[in-house]
């Protein structure tokens, strides 16, 4: 199905399926500033060929989803851990297995904790606790490299410059890489689309980190009370959540399982891993109710 914008509670939200509409649903929630473009076509169609429904989509200011200027977000991080509810709720779908990376992770947190019948399970990607823990002592920052690059950040780029905007969409990801480094040709494909599909790319770029932490209500859980279903998959060289956040993460979430991705950063899993990470999400999500396969109210 190619993509197609609904309209939920008054929010345009821009989605896309693959698979066939009779198959549980999985839902992919990216991450910060991140279209559903990260979610590469091809690694849903992987899945899709498992038996699923892929269901990926544009957060609010990314895509072709509901934007406000540059600087100006008309939301609230409430507005964005609930729009996943709101996509399933277009497609009329009761229940789905969550997938979540980084901000998405902690989305996808959040509605296991609120809504557990909403969500078959969950795959963490590259993200962190979201809920207070039982375990002892802060978890590690981020690399000094990230860190100075925070305290010293880049100047924007001329937005209206499609070639410098990818460039710096490619800059991006290249710090966030682990050892095995960056997919060039891959990434370059996908910044592309990005700018290509972004109402407005300054926005798309920007408005989240306003949003991050900046309002909305806090939903307060323990990670221990957490009952889905979860796997926990992250990178060995994740340099924004080292490799103790997704160690919490298994370690914190009753029956959760971790898989480790060699020389993989803070990134959407790429194609190189897809042998690895495609058949370990069919399998997680393997499991669903008579009720749940079409995944229909």
């Amino acid at each position: 199905m190619a993509a197609r914008v609904v309209v939920v509670d008054g929010v345009e939200l821009c989605l896309e399926t693959f698979g066939h509409p009779d198959d549980v649903a999985v839902l992919l929630i990216g991450g910060a500033a991140a279209s559903m473009d990260w979610w590469d076509a091809d690694f849903c169609r992987r899945l899709a060929a498992a038996g699923r429904l892929v269901v990926r989509y544009d957060h609010r200011d990314t895509g072709r989803s509901a934007t406000s200027p540059a600087g100006s977000p008309a939301y609230s991080m409430t507005d964005l851990t609930t729009d996943p509810l709101r996509v399933l709720d277009a497609l009329g779908i009761r229940r789905a297995h969550v997938v979540g990376l980084s901000m998405g992770g902690g989305i996808a947190q959040v509605l296991a904790a609120r809504h557990p019948d909403r969500v078959l399970t969950l795959t963490l990607i590259a993200t962190s606790p979201a809920g207070s823990r039982a375990g002892d002592g802060p978890l590690p920052p981020p690399e000094p490299r990230l860190r100075a690059l925070f305290q010293n950040p880049p100047p924007d780029p001329d937005w209206t410059d499609r070639a410098a905007v990818v460039e710096d969409i490619l800059a991006a990801e290249r710090a966030y890489a682990g050892s095995a480094g960056v997919e060039e040709a891959r990434v370059r494909r996908i910044a592309e689309a990005v700018v290509d599909r972004s109402h407005d790319v300054a926005a798309a770029r920007t408005n989240h980190w306003a949003v991050i932490g900046g309002g909305g209500e806090r939903v307060e859980f323990r990670m221990a009370d957490l009952r889905t279903p979860t796997l926990v998959v992250h990178g060995t060289d994740d340099p924004l959540f080292p490799l103790p956040h997704g160690e919490a993460l298994a370690a914190e979430i009753p029956g959760a399982s971790l898989l480790t991705l060699p020389g993989m950063g803070h990134e959407v899993p790429p194609e190189r891993t897809w042998n690895v990470v495609v058949p370990a999400l069919a399998e997680h999500t393997a499991t669903a109710t008579a009720t749940d396969v079409g995944a229909k109210r």
